[in-house]
């Protein structure tokens, strides 16, 4: 019977996994409808997307049912759960997957009911367009938006090329410098010899340390042996 009772536990809890990555998937799909339907009908010279509605509504309604349904689940899950406080941690876990995706579903219907009920608005207090002016008027706006987008990436353009500009004077600079710092040694070689002297007097008192180092090691060894 124990047996049993694990097996049933294990089959309700695969199908609230299964059940959540469902709800998961269609809810990702619901958000981006509601901002396509609310991005789409801001404006009060276009019409509301009739069938995007539609959709929504279709949407919202299986969701509704499924987060009913996984409620459901939930509430079996917990009459069969096994003791344990790893059973009662999985059962909370699930019923506070639940309710983040009762409160994404909410929020996504509230948004899309305002923006519904400001189209509303929109639309009783301006008059119809008239028949045929409203594809003009898409054209248009289209049109508006392409010549925007152009002076978009013209004013990109134009600081790309001045940002090139400024790297090019800049490595100007950098060799005028160079070119500078090569006069200064030409016209001092006693300077370059003097370093040159400093360099090959520190590398001589270097092999001299290491030859008196190695002297001294060899005959405390030659002491320590004999």
């Amino acid at each position: 019977m124990a047996t049993m009772a694990g097996s049933t536990w294990e089959d309700v809890r695969k199908q609230a996994r299964l059940l959540e990555n469902d709800i998961d998937v269609k809810l990702v799909a619901f958000s981006k409808l509601g901002m396509s339907s609310t991005s789409s009908s801001l404006s009060p010279e276009t019409a509301p997307l009739i069938n995007s509605d539609d959709m929504f509504d279709t949407m919202s309604m299986e969701l509704q049912q499924l987060l009913n349904k996984l409620s459901s689940i939930n509430d079996r899950m917990a009459d069969l759960a096994p003791s344990g406080t790893a059973t009662l941690h999985t059962i909370k876990r699930h019923r506070e997957i639940l309710m983040d995706y009762q409160q994404e579903f909410q929020k996504t219907s509230v948004r899309v009911s305002a923006r519904r009920e400001r189209e509303e608005l929109l639309r009783g207090a301006s008059p119809p367009p008239a028949a045929g002016l409203s594809r003009r008027d898409q054209y248009s706006k289209e049109a508006n938006h392409l010549h925007s987008s152009h002076i978009l990436v013209d004013e990109q353009i134009n600081i790309a090329m001045e940002a090139r500009e400024h790297l090019t004077s800049q490595r100007q600079a950098f060799k005028r410098m160079q070119t500078r710092f090569n006069d200064i040694t030409n016209r001092f070689p006693m300077l370059n010899s003097l370093i040159y002297r400093i360099n090959a007097r520190k590398r001589r008192d270097s092999l001299i340390i290491g030859i008196v180092v190695a002297v001294c090691t060899f005959l405390l060894l030659l002491y320590a042996f004999h």
